[in-house]
């Protein structure tokens, strides 16, 4: 039984071989999207490729100072990027595993259906 294209379930057993970094690693990238105000970010940027600090408040519906928490942390983790032109900043993902993570979990529902809704991340 396939539960997404990114994991294969077999007799109960998931086919997944990885070394002790790469479970590290997995652990570092999900605890960067673990959050709603995160996962609501990078869906925002993986639809539109790069946004001011103003657009990312107004989209995300999120406090300023809350927002710029989230972004300077997933800037630190390398899960973002940060360009800056005049005072303004611009964020985009860094990191494109994060986009394919959030495909992968949006399309794990248990009745088959998108968990988010009908909307693609494409």
């Amino acid at each position: 039984m396939n539960i997404c294209s990114c994991i294969n379930m077999t007799n109960e057993s998931v086919d997944i071989l990885m070394e002790s970094y790469q479970f590290e690693e997995a652990a570092y990238l999900l605890r960067s999207l673990a959050n709603e105000v995160r996962l609501r970010v990078i869906t925002t940027l993986a639809r539109v490729g790069e946004m001011s600090v103003t657009e990312l408040q107004e989209s995300t519906r999120c406090e300023q100072s809350l927002l710029s928490h989230h972004l300077i942390g997933m800037r630190a983790r390398g899960v973002l990027s940060c360009r800056r032109s005049g005072k303004n900043r611009f964020y985009s993902i860094k990191d494109p595993r994060v986009v394919k993570v959030l495909k992968c979990v949006l399309k794990c529902g248990s009745d088959g259906q998108p968990l988010g809704g009908n909307e693609k991340l494409d």
